[in-house]
């Protein structure tokens, strides 16, 4: 039986044009910068975004961390949402590795930071505090858009109070497809990037840093002190331009699954639809059943992911057609019968 995988975006698997495509690659030493397709990956985001350089980086938890210690140095605080994944699931590795001090807010239920409340935690400048270098956003968060007219004021912000602006855009493409806008709408409110091709753009791994060539420079320092340096990764480059080319308007198929998905479940008697935002959807069930739900769905070739809370999100992708949307909503429907 083919499994249904709900867990994330980050299962899916290359596909077979995909796989041709690295096999045919040009490879050369990326640490010598000899590689031609990382080359040409990362010119392609840079182009794409508006930025002036780009680094490829083997995952966005990386890509932050470069982001966030080429923005910053020691000492250096960096202002974050308290459910941001630069914040809470990546390791601690600012504070950890860059010895930078995050001040967390709370997010408002859109994913957006409050900016009279970022504004009220920037540091004045005093020997007794952190110096506030960088506002974090991330998008999409939880799968929610961060609407356009939020991120200009978020920059206004920024400049006005002489803060660095980074986005964690994982699924930045996800969010431009949903808003009908080009990825380098949105990129231009921020001085960086952080763009995951492994995750809704179906490559095997990767992420792309862009920002100014100073701060890539910098990046690109930091990215070889973590170990990250690649050698013949133009395999893994030219599956990121593949999905580029061939996986980006396809995501609008995953936010109309998402959406099927929400409404096959929402009127299932013991589930609570909690929402559906681009390609994931949101729901509660009883905490007592839930190892139970796991086992029965597991049985129908159905795989989510449960944690310590009833929240259950399921996550559409490239290799969840409609017919696995069909086969999981009768599947819920046969356990809550």
């Amino acid at each position: 039986m083919e499994w249904v995988d709900w867990r994330s975006d980050t299962v899916t698997r290359p596909t077979a044009a995909m796989r041709a495509a690295m096999l045919d690659a040009e490879v050369g030493d990326d640490v010598y910068g000899e590689d031609p397709t990382v080359d040409a990956l990362q010119r392609r985001v840079a182009d794409e975004l508006g930025f002036e350089a780009a680094l490829f980086v083997p995952s966005g938890t990386q890509s932050n961390l470069l982001a966030l210690m080429s923005h910053c140095e020691r000492g250096d605080e960096y202002i974050v949402g308290m459910e941001a994944h630069t914040y809470k699931f990546e390791g601690g590795g600012a504070a950890a590795l860059g010895s930078i001090q995050p001040q967390p807010i709370v997010q408002a239920a859109d994913g957006t930071l409050p900016l009279d409340k970022v504004a009220a935690a920037i540091k004045p400048v005093d020997p007794h505090f952190a110096h506030t270098r960088l506002l974090t956003l991330e998008n999409t968060w939880h799968g929610r858009v961060l609407p356009m007219d939020y991120l200009r004021a978020a920059q206004e912000l920024a400049r006005e109070r002489g803060l660095a602006l980074h986005l964690d855009g994982a699924r930045l493409y996800n969010a431009a497809v949903a808003g009908g806008v080009s990825a380098r709408a949105i990129a231009q409110h921020f001085d960086s990037v952080s763009v995951c091709l492994s995750k809704g753009l179906g490559a095997p791994v990767g992420s792309v840093l862009a920002g100014s060539a100073t701060l890539v420079g910098k990046a690109r320092r930091w990215r070889k002190v973590a170990g990250g340096g690649w050698r013949q990764a133009g395999m893994l480059a030219a599956a990121g331009l593949y999905a580029l080319d061939h996986h980006v308007a396809r995501l609008a198929d995953d936010h109309r699954r998402a959406e099927l998905l929400a409404a096959g479940l929402r009127d299932l008697p013991g589930v609570a639809l909690l929402g559906q935002h681009t390609n994931m959807v949101f729901v509660d069930v009883p905490a007592p059943c839930l190892r139970e739900l796991d086992s029965h769905l597991a049985g129908a070739g159905i795989r989510i992911g449960i944690g310590y809370l009833p929240t259950l999100r399921l996550v559409a992708h490239l290799d969840i057609d409609d017919d696995g949307v069909a086969r999981t909503v009768e599947a819920f429907a046969r356990f809550f019968a």
